[in-house]
């Protein structure tokens, strides 16, 4: 009987888990991208709501102190967004390594489970021919037995 039993079960088992910790760490990862995304989306809206106000001030007519505060302000926001998308590029190509190690894992798992499968299909063959076998011999007998 355990001859039957898929060998590689264990690694079937290991690439199970792997793969369904891979597909855990790549929803993480893509949540991430998504927030990061979102607060890079949330500094370019708030950079264009302050560049309209100074617009506006500018037209209104705006002191040489009032000027300089607000194109410093505009320049830390674009160094923020600077900062920011960069974040946004890191989270990206982290998201896209993570998608590529979970395809290997479901590869993985795919492959063992294609040989768990063969194994499947050779013990069922095999278990249906002893059967057919025991059940030739019970009708042999049984022939033999009612010719007698």
């Amino acid at each position: 009987m355990s001859s039957r039993r898929f060998h590689l079960q264990p690694l079937l088992d290991l690439a199970q888990t792997r793969t369904d910790e891979a597909a855990r760490k790549l929803g993480e990862l893509i949540a991430s991208e998504r927030t990061v995304e979102e607060k890079l989306k949330l500094l370019e809206d708030y950079r264009q709501e302050y560049h309209d106000r100074f617009m506006q001030a500018v037209r209104e007519g705006i002191g040489p102190d009032a000027w300089r505060n607000f194109s410093a302000f505009i320049n830390r926001l674009d160094d923020a967004i600077a900062a920011q998308r960069k974040v946004v590029e890191q989270s990206r190509q982290q998201t896209a390594q993570g998608q590529q190690f979970w395809l290997t894992q479901r590869n993985r798992l795919k492959a063992f489970d294609t040989l768990s499968q063969r194994h499947q299909a050779s013990v069922a063959r095999s278990e249906a021919k002893q059967e057919q076998k025991l059940t030739d011999e019970h009708a042999a007998r049984r022939s033999r037995d009612d010719t007698e």
